[in-house]
């Protein structure tokens, strides 16, 4: 029994310095961690790594909510309208004109409300014209001022989304899909 009672206290006893070191090892962990993650604290407040290019507000941007909300607005109407200028059955559309040509035709497009505006951006010095198939359809500039076509072409002030309206505008009773060609030319 002597020597059973011996084996156990041996055994007993050198366990006991594994657990002290590995508890010295969790704290130091522990320890470590703790001072790391104070150290990220400070350095993500302190005031050196703020730089002015990665701020959300820049000098250039509006401040005015309300001015954002448009200009989101704007954006989600031209992705219509471009995704639009792909059918013809559908308004408003975004027409761009192609690399070296003045003019954007589209034909058998189809009025089905009343009116059918389109979106277009030339730059300043332009002059935009409009020609239509039809007599029963008007075509105006609508944005950024108000130009009737029939006076004549438009002179582009300054880049800007202008916006033509063409508007069914006959004697008679419009037909529910009613069909016309237009071209729009925008040269200088």
């Amino acid at each position: 029994m002597k020597n059973r009672y011996s084996a156990t206290v041996k055994t007993y006893q050198s366990n006991k310095p594994k657990k002290a070191f590995l508890q010295s090892n969790n704290t130091y962990v522990a320890l470590f961690g703790l001072v790391f993650l104070f150290l990220l604290l400070i350095s993500a407040c302190s005031p050196e790594t703020f730089s002015e290019e990665s701020s959300l507000i820049t000098e250039d941007s509006p401040t005015d909510p309300d001015r954002n909300l448009q200009d989101i607005e704007d954006n989600i109407r031209n992705s219509y309208a471009q995704l639009a200028s792909q059918r013809s059955d559908i308004c408003p559309k975004l027409i761009q004109e192609e690399v070296g040509s003045e003019v954007v035709e589209r034909t058998a497009e189809v009025m089905v409300n009343n009116h059918c505006d389109y979106f277009l951006y030339p730059r300043s010095g332009q002059h935009i014209s409009v020609s239509i198939n039809s007599s029963q359809i008007e075509a105006l500039l609508i944005v950024p001022a108000l130009h009737n076509f029939a006076n004549g072409d438009y002179q582009v002030d300054s880049y800007d989304k202008h916006v033509i309206r063409l508007t069914y505008n006959g004697a008679t009773y419009k037909p529910e899909n009613f069909m016309y060609d237009v071209a729009v030319t925008v040269s200088g």
